[in-house]
């Protein structure tokens, strides 16, 4: 089949972010399908450029987009988005199938022009549940635009071939749209075994980066926007400050990066270290010198259902992990025993907890054995990109002999 993928933020292993579309086309294309993927990216001179990139027809669409950008210059990103990806979507000849991945929902759009229009079928995944994130975020609150995000969210929905959810929360959530549980499958976040994974620490690499040899390193990595509230982890390296056994790093960019930086200064915090953004392989070789993973969003119902990325490289590095968001990644490592929840709200707990584990080496060994288990027996990338091409050769067959 040819097969349109659509994702606004798609990501190569060389360029920081998530990967999980890319590595979903490669295993489309091991199986035989030709793969576009319509994306988009401000490091492009002309408006639309065509490329190859590792088997996949990469189409980039020149739209401005940064997560430390406004709520409004965002929505602009969003619509030139769409507006560019459905013109674009068009003019592609002797597509099977198209594959849409929130966020933002907008995606959906193309998708569904390309429907009508032209009478492809897609498969949508859902990445985040929108509109309900940007609304418990406070990020849209006009009644009308309200309303008309939740009736566009369920014309996707209804008319999607097929939705893939990244986690049982999300499933949920479309399923009281009054979507059947027959139309989701639930495909969560990957591990990527081969790129995270314990290995001899890089000692050379931890004193260029200033941190201490000896030290329990607490790392948070990838994005730091306002849903991930990590305001929380500085108030515990604050009540942790002076003990020079205990060190916070965090990894990634985003909007409340400076904010964080700031209160750092503002404290005086000499045990909290802001690296910059790295593309996956160092960011792999940062982790490795780490000893626990932090998971870290804001206390907000709607945030409970994420599936986020960092918890599944976390499995795959090794690492003990601890979350505060009580969903179902607190109910994942506390049932594997590969790490713990904290509560967002009681940063002496986060504190508390890293005081026990830095006399307690053993049970934090233990856990990261755990969570390298759970990514190689049921979290990684080969196991799931096969569930979604399994998905995907079943849409083939209901194509054709519909």
């Amino acid at each position: 089949m040819k097969i349109l993928y659509i994702h606004q933020y798609f990501k190569t292993p060389s360029e920081p972010g998530s990967t999980r579309s890319y590595w979903i086309a490669k295993e489309l294309i091991k199986h035989g399908h030709q793969v576009t993927m319509l994306t988009a990216t401000d490091g492009i001179r002309t408006r639309v450029q065509k490329v190859k990139v590792d088997g996949i027809d990469v189409i980039y669409l020149r739209v401005h987009y940064d997560q430390r950008m406004s709520i409004g210059k965002r929505l602009i990103s969003f619509f030139n988005f769409m507006l560019g990806s459905t013109f674009q979507a068009i003019r592609i000849k002797n597509v099977d199938l198209v594959i849409a991945t929130s966020t933002p929902l907008t995606v959906g759009f193309p998708a569904i022009i390309l429907k009508y229009l032209k009478k492809i079928p897609y498969i949508f995944e859902v990445r985040d549940l929108w509109p309900e994130v940007p609304i418990q975020m406070e990020g849209l609150r006009n009644p009308i635009l309200k309303k008309m995000s939740f009736l566009f969210a369920l014309l996707i929905y209804k008319n999607a071939n097929h939705i893939v959810a990244l986690s049982p929360g999300m499933v949920d959530g479309i399923e009281k749209r009054g979507i059947s549980n027959e139309k989701i499958s639930l495909i969560p976040n990957m591990a990527k075994i081969d790129a995270f994974c314990p290995r001899v620490r890089n000692y050379e690499l931890m004193e260029r980066l200033g941190l201490k040899k000896n030290s329990l390193k607490v790392i948070h990595f990838g994005s730091l926007g306002i849903a991930n509230g990590a305001f929380t982890i500085i108030e515990s390296a604050a009540l942790l400050k002076g003990n020079d056994q205990i060190e916070f790093v965090f990894i990634g960019g985003g909007a409340t990066e400076q904010d964080l930086v700031k209160s750092c200064v503002e404290l005086d915090l000499e045990n909290v270290h802001f690296l910059g953004k790295f593309p996956m392989d160092m960011t792999s070789q940062i982790v490795n010198l780490c000893d626990v993973s932090i998971v870290s969003f804001k206390d907000l119902p709607i945030l409970y259902t994420n599936s986020p990325n960092k918890l599944f490289d976390s499995l795959s590095a090794g690492k003990a992990i601890l979350v505060n968001s009580a969903g179902w990644t607190k109910e994942l490592v506390e049932r594997n025993a590969c790490g713990a929840y904290v509560n967002p709200n009681r940063p002496e707990e986060l504190a508390q907890k890293l005081l026990y584990w830095l006399h307690q080496p053993a049970e934090m060994e233990r856990m990261g054995a755990n969570s390298r288990k759970l990514a190689e027996t049921k979290y990684d990338k080969t196991i799931l990109c096969a569930l979604f091409v399994k998905l995907v050769q079943n849409e083939e067959r209901l194509i054709r002999f519909k």
